[in-house]
C-alpha cells in the first residue's frame, strides 16, 4: 500500500486491501488532531478515535470495503461525539427539570444541620438520616442496616445528643473548645 494514499486522503483503489494495522498506523495521530480540533479535549479526541476504530474493527467486511476509511473514521469519530454532547445535554437538562428551584435562604437555614450530621460517625448519620429523613421506623431501619433494634435506638439518641451539642456550640451557647 502505498503511503501517500492515506496521507492525502485519496479513496482505496480496488487492488489494494489495506489491513485495519494499515490504517491505523497511517491514521491515527492526523484522527486525533483534527478530533481534538473538533471537542478541544486531547482525552476525549483520543477516546472517541479509539473507538472508531473499535467500531471498524467491528465491522470487519464491512469496514473492508469502504472506498475512503480515514474518512470512515472520522465521520464514526465526529458522530459519536455528537452522540455523547446530545446525551449530556439531554441528562442535564433533564436533571434541571427534576430538580426542584435552587432557594438560596433555605439552603443557608440548613448548612448547620447539614455541617453538624457530616460531623456524626457514619453509624450515628444513618439511622439519623434513615429516621428523621426518610421517616423510617426503628423496627425497619434495623432490618434494612442488618443491626438489633436496640442498637438503631442508641444510635438515635447518641447522635441526636451530638447534634444538639454541635448545634448549640454552632450557635454559641455553648462553651468548650
Amino acid at each position: 500500500m502505498d503511503a501517500d494514499t492515506v496521507i492525502l486522503g485519496r479513496p482505496w483503489t480496488a487492488d489494494e486491501h489495506p489491513s485495519l494495522r494499515d490504517v491505523f498506523d497511517m491514521s491515527y495521530r492526523r484522527l486525533v488532531v483534527q478530533l481534538y480540533g473538533v471537542t478541544g479535549n486531547l482525552d476525549e479526541a483520543e477516546d472517541l478515535v479509539q473507538e472508531a476504530f473499535v467500531r471498524a474493527a467491528a465491522a470487519g467486511r464491512r469496514f473492508d470495503k469502504v472506498e475512503n476509511p480515514e474518512a470512515w473514521l472520522r465521520t464514526t469519530a465526529i458522530n459519536q461525539h455528537r452522540s455523547r454532547w446530545r446525551k449530556l445535554r439531554n441528562g442535564q437538562r433533564a436533571r434541571a427539570r427534576m430538580l426542584p428551584p435552587r432557594d438560596p435562604e433555605a439552603l443557608e437555614s440548613h448548612l448547620e444541620i447539614i455541617t453538624a450530621l457530616r460531623a456524626l460517625p457514619e453509624a450515628q448519620r444513618q439511622v439519623i438520616a434513615l429516621h428523621y429523613l426518610a421517616d423510617l421506623p426503628v423496627e425497619t431501619i434495623a432490618q434494612e442496616l442488618g443491626i438489633p433494634p436496640g442498637t438503631v435506638k442508641s444510635r438515635l439518641s447518641r447522635g441526636r445528643d451530638a447534634l444538639a451539642t454541635h448545634l448549640a456550640y454552632a450557635e454559641g451557647g455553648v462553651d468548650h473548645v
